[in-house]
């Protein structure tokens, strides 16, 4: 007897759609989830990724939430601005942005930097994204989650905050 979990794509019967977290079903016997409002998404399970068909967006899980995989600058740095709106909202203020290594070499051109002869003899300070030191994460085979997340940001008071980026179109 086959087992019905084979009929179903890696992520089971059901997901919750990346864009509006409406759950959708599985097509059974494909790798595609069909959301009604935002179209099929398939399930890479080599990559362990789910590709938005109609954009080709990618979207990785970590924790019952979905990540964008970003591939180009203005998508991670869109992503960061919009939630630092969201965290300005709730009555805080960013002290310091993490971003996944893996984007280093994707944003690294977009970051301020200055020099500050008066301060530190001509010395680099830590770059900064909107007016924030930024810092670049562990690599994801020390800390795992990096391999999914894209940022962190550390606000006043309290601990790091995580953004997927479907939380940010509430």
């Amino acid at each position: 007897m086959n087992s019905l979990l084979l009929q179903y794509p890696i992520y089971g019967a059901e997901i919750q759609c990346p864009h509006c977290r409406q759950t959708i079903p599985a097509l059974t016997l494909t790798d595609t989830y069909l959301c009604p409002r935002h179209g099929a998404f398939e399930a890479d399970p080599k990559a362990e990724e789910l590709v938005h068909l109609q954009s080709g967006r990618h979207w990785r899980l970590w924790k019952e939430d979905w990540y964008r995989q970003h591939t180009h600058p203005d998508g991670i740095r869109f992503e960061i601005h919009e939630a630092l709106d969201r965290l300005y909202t709730q009555g805080y203020r960013a002290t310091r942005v993490i971003i996944a290594a893996r984007y280093q070499d994707l944003i690294s051109t977009y970051l301020e930097r200055s020099t500050s002869s008066w301060r530190h003899s001509g010395e680099m300070q830590k770059p900064k994204l909107y007016g924030l030191p930024v810092e670049f994460s562990e690599p994801a085979t020390i800390e795992p989650r990096w391999d999914v997340i894209n940022f962190d940001l550390e606000k006043e008071p309290g601990a790091p905050v995580r953004y997927p980026y479907f939380r940010l179109l509430e």
